[in-house]
Protein backbone atom coordinates (compact mmCIF):
# COMPACT_ATOMS: atom_id res chain seq x y z
CA UNK A 1 0.00 0.00 0.00
CA UNK A 2 1.04 3.42 -0.93
CA UNK A 3 0.10 6.37 1.92
CA UNK A 4 0.44 9.69 1.74
CA UNK A 5 0.91 11.35 4.80
CA UNK A 6 0.99 14.77 5.43
CA UNK A 7 2.14 16.99 8.70
CA UNK A 8 1.26 20.64 8.56
CA UNK A 9 3.37 22.42 12.02
CA UNK A 10 5.81 24.91 11.87
CA UNK A 11 7.32 23.57 15.16
CA UNK A 12 9.47 20.42 14.83
CA UNK A 13 8.99 19.32 18.49
CA UNK A 14 5.39 19.90 18.60
CA UNK A 15 3.31 17.00 19.60
CA UNK A 16 1.84 17.35 15.67
CA UNK A 17 5.33 16.00 15.12
CA UNK A 18 4.89 13.29 17.56
CA UNK A 19 1.96 11.62 15.92
CA UNK A 20 2.71 11.73 12.66
CA UNK A 21 6.38 10.32 13.50
CA UNK A 22 4.70 7.66 15.51
CA UNK A 23 1.80 7.05 12.76
CA UNK A 24 5.17 6.90 10.24
CA UNK A 25 6.92 3.97 12.54
CA UNK A 26 3.35 2.14 12.66
CA UNK A 27 2.93 2.01 8.78
CA UNK A 28 6.23 1.24 8.04
CA UNK A 29 5.89 -1.57 10.25
CA UNK A 30 3.37 -3.09 8.82
CA UNK A 31 4.92 -2.72 5.15
CA UNK A 32 3.49 0.04 3.29
CA UNK A 33 5.25 2.55 1.39
CA UNK A 34 5.04 6.36 3.10
CA UNK A 35 5.38 9.15 0.86
CA UNK A 36 5.72 11.85 3.66
CA UNK A 37 5.61 15.87 3.55
CA UNK A 38 6.54 17.99 6.68
CA UNK A 39 4.91 21.47 4.07
CA UNK A 40 7.13 23.58 6.65
CA UNK A 41 10.05 21.95 6.43
CA UNK A 42 10.03 21.59 3.00
CA UNK A 43 8.87 25.21 2.61
CA UNK A 44 5.91 24.61 -0.05
CA UNK A 45 4.12 27.44 -0.95
CA UNK A 46 0.71 27.36 -0.37
CA UNK A 47 -0.21 30.93 -2.65
CA UNK A 48 -2.12 29.17 -5.63
CA UNK A 49 -1.14 30.99 -8.73
CA UNK A 50 -3.42 32.13 -11.37
CA UNK A 51 -1.39 29.82 -14.45
CA UNK A 52 -1.91 26.87 -12.20
CA UNK A 53 -5.76 26.71 -11.86
CA UNK A 54 -6.83 24.99 -15.79
CA UNK A 55 -6.94 21.21 -15.50
CA UNK A 56 -4.01 20.97 -18.10
CA UNK A 57 -1.83 23.64 -16.63
CA UNK A 58 2.00 23.24 -16.70
CA UNK A 59 3.22 22.41 -13.17
CA UNK A 60 5.96 23.06 -11.04
CA UNK A 61 8.08 19.85 -10.95
CA UNK A 62 7.23 20.19 -6.99
CA UNK A 63 3.23 20.22 -7.17
CA UNK A 64 3.28 17.95 -9.91
CA UNK A 65 4.92 15.35 -7.74
CA UNK A 66 2.85 16.24 -5.08
CA UNK A 67 -0.30 15.69 -7.47
CA UNK A 68 1.00 12.81 -8.53
CA UNK A 69 1.47 11.30 -5.11
CA UNK A 70 -1.56 12.02 -3.76
CA UNK A 71 -3.61 10.47 -7.35
CA UNK A 72 -1.58 7.34 -6.64
CA UNK A 73 -2.32 6.98 -2.78
CA UNK A 74 -3.94 3.86 -1.35
CA UNK A 75 -4.70 5.62 1.77
CA UNK A 76 -3.91 9.77 3.16
CA UNK A 77 -3.08 10.56 6.61
CA UNK A 78 -2.86 13.86 7.12
CA UNK A 79 -1.88 15.57 10.75
CA UNK A 80 -2.25 19.47 11.74
CA UNK A 81 -3.39 21.32 14.24
CA UNK A 82 -7.22 23.21 14.83
CA UNK A 83 -5.98 26.71 14.24
CA UNK A 84 -9.28 29.26 14.27
CA UNK A 85 -11.41 25.69 13.35
CA UNK A 86 -8.60 25.60 10.48
CA UNK A 87 -6.24 24.05 9.23
CA UNK A 88 -3.23 26.24 8.82
CA UNK A 89 -2.81 27.94 5.68
CA UNK A 90 0.10 26.08 4.27
CA UNK A 91 -2.04 23.17 3.91
CA UNK A 92 -4.79 24.93 2.93
CA UNK A 93 -3.03 25.97 0.18
CA UNK A 94 -2.03 22.67 -0.59
CA UNK A 95 -5.14 21.79 -1.05
CA UNK A 96 -5.63 24.66 -3.58
CA UNK A 97 -2.61 23.64 -5.61
CA UNK A 98 -2.68 19.68 -4.93
CA UNK A 99 -6.01 18.06 -4.89
CA UNK A 100 -6.40 19.47 -8.30
CA UNK A 101 -9.29 19.29 -11.35
CA UNK A 102 -8.10 16.20 -13.04
CA UNK A 103 -5.97 14.97 -10.38
CA UNK A 104 -8.49 14.46 -7.12
CA UNK A 105 -11.97 15.23 -8.84
CA UNK A 106 -13.07 16.20 -12.66
CA UNK A 107 -16.30 17.24 -13.72
CA UNK A 108 -19.09 15.32 -15.78
CA UNK A 109 -18.94 15.84 -19.45
CA UNK A 110 -22.09 18.68 -20.21
CA UNK A 111 -20.81 20.11 -16.85
CA UNK A 112 -19.59 23.10 -17.15
CA UNK A 113 -18.38 23.48 -13.54
CA UNK A 114 -21.75 24.26 -11.66
CA UNK A 115 -22.89 21.09 -10.42
CA UNK A 116 -21.28 17.88 -8.25
CA UNK A 117 -18.34 16.39 -9.44
CA UNK A 118 -16.59 12.99 -9.41
CA UNK A 119 -14.14 12.20 -6.92
CA UNK A 120 -11.03 10.79 -8.85
CA UNK A 121 -8.99 9.58 -5.87
CA UNK A 122 -7.78 5.89 -5.17
CA UNK A 123 -7.19 6.01 -1.63
CA UNK A 124 -9.40 3.87 -0.12
CA UNK A 125 -9.62 5.80 3.27
CA UNK A 126 -8.37 8.45 4.51
CA UNK A 127 -7.22 9.64 8.27
CA UNK A 128 -6.85 13.20 9.71
CA UNK A 129 -5.17 13.92 13.38
CA UNK A 130 -5.97 17.15 14.95
CA UNK A 131 -4.09 18.81 17.72
CA UNK A 132 -6.34 21.34 19.64
CA UNK A 133 -6.62 23.61 23.04
CA UNK A 134 -10.25 24.02 22.89
CA UNK A 135 -12.30 21.15 24.88
CA UNK A 136 -14.12 18.95 22.65
CA UNK A 137 -17.41 19.87 24.22
CA UNK A 138 -16.89 23.63 23.36
CA UNK A 139 -15.68 22.67 19.67
CA UNK A 140 -18.71 20.61 19.24
CA UNK A 141 -21.24 23.55 20.86
CA UNK A 142 -20.08 26.77 19.77
CA UNK A 143 -18.01 26.36 16.92
CA UNK A 144 -19.82 23.01 15.33
CA UNK A 145 -16.63 21.23 14.68
CA UNK A 146 -15.62 22.86 11.55
CA UNK A 147 -12.86 20.37 10.72
CA UNK A 148 -14.75 17.31 10.90
CA UNK A 149 -17.08 18.77 7.66
CA UNK A 150 -14.04 20.15 5.79
CA UNK A 151 -12.42 17.00 5.79
CA UNK A 152 -14.95 14.40 5.20
CA UNK A 153 -17.81 16.58 3.12
CA UNK A 154 -15.96 19.53 1.53
CA UNK A 155 -12.16 17.54 0.43
CA UNK A 156 -12.13 13.72 1.02
CA UNK A 157 -16.01 12.77 0.22
CA UNK A 158 -15.93 15.15 -2.53
CA UNK A 159 -13.18 13.79 -3.64
CA UNK A 160 -14.55 10.04 -3.87
CA UNK A 161 -12.49 9.03 -0.52
CA UNK A 162 -15.46 7.16 0.84
CA UNK A 163 -13.54 6.00 4.17
CA UNK A 164 -12.52 8.51 6.99
CA UNK A 165 -11.10 8.51 10.49
CA UNK A 166 -10.41 11.65 11.80
CA UNK A 167 -9.38 12.12 15.80
CA UNK A 168 -8.73 15.50 18.08
CA UNK A 169 -6.65 15.37 20.76
CA UNK A 170 -7.09 18.19 23.55
CA UNK A 171 -6.43 20.14 25.43
CA UNK A 172 -3.06 19.57 24.27
CA UNK A 173 -1.63 22.84 26.00
CA UNK A 174 -2.21 21.74 30.05
CA UNK A 175 -1.72 18.03 28.76
CA UNK A 176 0.82 16.48 30.82
CA UNK A 177 3.87 13.87 29.21
CA UNK A 178 1.94 10.85 30.43
CA UNK A 179 -1.60 12.21 28.54
CA UNK A 180 0.17 12.78 25.63
CA UNK A 181 2.27 8.88 25.66
CA UNK A 182 -1.51 7.69 26.09
CA UNK A 183 -2.28 9.28 22.82
CA UNK A 184 0.35 8.37 20.98
CA UNK A 185 -0.98 4.81 21.93
CA UNK A 186 -4.39 5.88 20.15
CA UNK A 187 -2.30 6.71 17.39
CA UNK A 188 -0.54 3.35 16.94
CA UNK A 189 -3.71 1.56 17.54
CA UNK A 190 -5.80 3.33 15.17
CA UNK A 191 -2.33 2.47 12.73
CA UNK A 192 -2.62 -0.98 13.64
CA UNK A 193 -6.29 -1.33 12.88
CA UNK A 194 -6.05 0.24 9.60
CA UNK A 195 -2.88 -0.48 8.24
CA UNK A 196 -2.80 -3.92 10.00
CA UNK A 197 -2.97 -7.42 8.22
CA UNK A 198 -6.32 -7.09 6.12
Amino acid sequence: MNVSLIVAHPNPQSFNHAIVECAAAQIKAFNHSVWFHDLYAEGFEPLLPPEEIAQDAKLAPEIGRHSSEIAAADAIVIVHPNWWGQPPAILKGWIDRVMRPGVAYRFLEGDSGEGVPLGLLRAKFAMVFNTSNTSPQRESEVFGDPLQTLWRNCVFGLCGVKRFYRRTFSVVVTSSAAQREQWLEEVRAEMGRWFGAR
